[in-house]
């Protein structure tokens, strides 16, 4: 995937749900993974032509694992002159020393969101950039109707009444398969995800189930989305004229409660 096919979508998702405002300083959570490198990528390049002027600061969480090496997160933020704060946690030992928890990946998702939205404020940060990509979206779909009963997905732009922040999805558009692409291309710095859980959770089963589906029925990923987009789920608005994903500005409404299964994601 090129550069210019990156931008080009992530520029159709921040119009059509009005993701950026001028003058917006946004934090970028920044794991090493390959989707939040990519977002990161394409918001600094965003940044020379958009309309609207917005600055950028990237941050990690560090769950204290003692074994992740962030010099090349470090590297790649500094080629592009973006701040970075790695935030020092003890979270890796939390949930799986002291509370042996059945179902890391959500009490996890808490305390980095909650690490994560502390650092944001303080440093003046008032959107928090998500890399979640529309296979997540899709997958997360997946994962309501068959562990919860109800048909959910997070949505592109959401208001935090608690931390007074607003968490956008700028990657919505783009498939998991452009940004694997988008990596190999640029030789994005991925740094592995040390978590002992990491490839054996229910998302896990989902993703591949998926790809099985879609692989048997071509296309069948591309309808899903169609479903979210068009099917009135919380937090999502109804397609406008303008594009067939078009969207009206999201802020203030707040987040059905959600289950363990669906939550770590938020």
């Amino acid at each position: 995937m090129k550069l210019q096919r990156l931008l080009s979508l992530v520029r159709q998702a921040v119009d059509d749900y009005d993701l950026i405002d001028d003058q917006d300083h946004i934090a970028v959570g920044v794991s090493g993974g390959k989707d939040s490198l990519a977002l990161l990528y394409a918001l600094h390049e965003l940044q020379r032509f958009y309309p609207k002027h917005f600055t950028l600061h990237a941050f990690t969480v560090d769950l204290g694992f003692g074994i992740q090496d962030f010099s090349g997160i470090k590297a790649f933020c500094d080629g592009f002159q973006v701040p970075l704060t790695i935030i020092p946690t003890e979270i890796g030992k939390i949930v799986f020393e002291t509370r042996h928890e059945s179902n890391p990946c959500s009490l996890c998702a808490k305390m980095r969101k909650g690490a994560l939205n502390l650092e944001a404020k303080a440093a003046g940060c008032n959107k928090i950039a998500y890399a979640h990509h529309k296979d997540d979206i899709i997958e997360t779909m997946l994962l309501s109707l068959m562990y919860e009963g109800r048909f959910y997905t997070f949505p592109p732009k959401i208001f935090l009444d608690r931390t007074e922040l607003t968490v956008i999805r700028p990657l919505m558009y783009v498939s998991e398969a452009d940004v694997i692409g988008f990596k190999n291309k640029y030789q994005l710095p991925v740094c592995k995800n040390p978590c002992p859980a990491d490839g054996h959770t229910k998302r896990e089963y989902v993703k591949n189930l998926t790809k099985q589906l879609n692989k048997e029925n071509p296309g069948i990923k591309e309808r899903l989305f169609h479903a979210v987009v068009s099917g009135n789920i919380d937090g999502w608005a109804l397609p406008g004229q303008h594009s067939p994903a078009a969207g009206q500005d999201l802020v203030g409404q707040d987040l059905p409660k959600a289950s363990s299964v669906t939550k770590e994601e938020f």
